[in-house]
């Protein structure tokens, strides 16, 4: 138990403060509960808390917003709690200082983890910074995978540090990457990206860090480096697992020492910016092989954030396809709406491209669509339309038929029954009566094709209620 140390709880959820309650009990010496705003400054005003949990939406206000207005101590370290997982939220949480930030549901070893941590040490004021305009900065979602890339980029807001996003083709590195910038230190200086699988080896060098007029043949000018372009703010270095080996040399040394010269030029330069790398290779087998350098790999991967793939985070994809519905509709595209079958087809495809892919996907709905509402058979002809995996065949609508009717008996009352039994049941029925229909009624015939004794057949009718003159 932490001596002498007071917790204020502010929660209108009954049952949620009780576990609360509960759970913190042997963490501290009194654990104070109230449901507002209203609540919390009465409570603030005659007592002194050594934490503060506070729910976001509460009956009379908004718990993040208010409490810097509430007379409490700059070092008193706060922790959030709250159903409303975006990015918003942890970035806004980060702002007033908080000491962590946990979505709802939360794992309540995780919360005695941190109430233990802030009460062992009592958080720093914060240093006064500019608002931050809150928005999603274009993440969307609120899948677990996703509150744990929020809470990273929350906490990225108070430093400098160098940071090292890890994902598949299509995941929303970018976007990321510009969230963090968005949402830190230089978010007044500019936002500089550059992708080295794009160019050309011989001129990583030069688009890096500049050169001078007759650096080489047609440096005609002195040309800006990406490095200077991005001073003052962040530099986004894409693929750099495509980056090749000389020019890793170069820019680890770069990243020790803070400084540059242009290709041709023997003036160093401050490399003022906050570096930002993406890839979505395995670093480690790169560095294992001997094609990244393991120092470098180590200056970049100083703060990890490794992005979901979207067959990861499928309870996302109704609200990015909302987004990209939006985003359509600004760029002049007709509005649709989805059928649930046709939301659920998306839901279930594996997208390799992953969000990109659904992006792409939403936008040639949008214009292919004939009716305002998007049906299954449009996304199917979006989906298989490229030839390069074809029309969904016959197995594979079978396989998602099973997988909707076992989805929807999963669910119910008689998920422990004869849900196996019930299938069989009917993908046999369904097998005897075409095989029945196309022999037109020859059991010995039928028998035969379907590779089974004539008696079984005979059997299985009858267990079935199949007439075999009128299947």
């Amino acid at each position: 138990m932490a001596d002498g140390k007071t917790v204020l709880l502010v929660e209108d959820d009954p049952a949620i403060a009780l576990i609360i309650r509960e759970t913190l009990a042997p963490e501290c010496s009194r654990l104070a509960a109230v449901t507002s705003v209203g609540e919390r400054n009465a409570w603030l005003a005659e007592n002194r808390a050594d934490l503060i949990i506070t729910d976001v939406v509460l009956p009379d206000g908004d718990g993040i917003d208010s409490l810097p207005g509430a007379g409490v101590d700059p070092a008193t370290p706060v922790i959030v709690l709250s159903a409303q997982n975006t990015l918003d939220t942890a970035v806004r949480a980060t702002g007033i200082g908080s000491y962590d930030y946990l979505p709802k549901p939360f794992d309540l070893d995780e919360l005695i983890a941190s109430v233990r941590a802030a009460l062992e040490r009592r958080a720093e004021p914060a240093a006064a910074a500019d608002p931050v305009q809150a928005d999603s900065h274009g993440l969307v979602g609120r899948a677990p995978a996703m509150q744990a890339v929020y809470r990273t980029i929350a906490r990225l807001a108070s430093n400098d540090l160098a940071v090292l996003i890890l994902g598949e083709s299509g995941t929303g590195k970018e976007v990321v990457a510009r969230a963090i910038h968005a949402t830190g230190l230089r978010r007044a200086g500019p936002f500089v990206a550059i992708n080295m699988a794009a160019i050309p080896r011989e001129l990583i060098e030069a688009e890096l860090f500049g050169h001078e007029k007759g650096a080489f043949t047609g440096a005609h000018s002195r040309s800006a480096g990406r490095f200077e372009q991005a001073a003052g703010g962040t530099l986004f270095l894409d693929e750099i697992g495509d980056m090749p080996i000389e020019a890793q040399t170069r820019l680890l040394r770069v990243l020790q020492v803070g400084e540059y010269s242009t290709v041709g030029g023997s003036q160093s330069l401050k490399a003022d910016v906050r570096v930002i790398a993406a890839t979505h290779r395995d670093m480690r087998t790169l560095v294992a092989d001997g094609r990244f350098r393991e120092d470098l790999f180590y200056r970049l991967n100083v703060i990890p954030v490794t992005l979901p793939p979207l067959r990861d985070r499928r309870s996302d994809i109704p609200a990015l396809v909302r987004h990209f519905i939006e985003e359509g509709r600004h760029s002049g595209l007709p509005v649709r709406e989805f059928a649930p079958a046709a939301m659920q087809m998306l839901e279930r495809h594996d997208w390799p491209g992953n969000v990109r892919e659904l992006g792409n996907v939403v936008q040639r709905l949008a214009v292919l669509s004939r009716d305002a509402v998007v049906t299954v058979r449009d996304v199917e002809g979006v989906l298989y339309e490229s030839g390069e995996r074809g029309p969904a065949e016959p197995a594979d609508l079978i396989a998602r038929a099973v997988d909707d009717w076992a989805r929807e008996q999963l669910g119910g009352a008689g998920a422990d029954g004869d849900i196996h039994a019930r299938l069989e049941a009917i993908v046999e029925a369904a097998l005897l009566r075409r095989t029945l229909r196309e022999v037109r009624g020859n059991q010995l015939e039928a028998a035969r094709r379907l590779g089974i004794n004539r008696n079984t057949l005979r059997k299985r009718l009858v267990q079935l209620a199949i007439d075999p003159a009128h299947p």
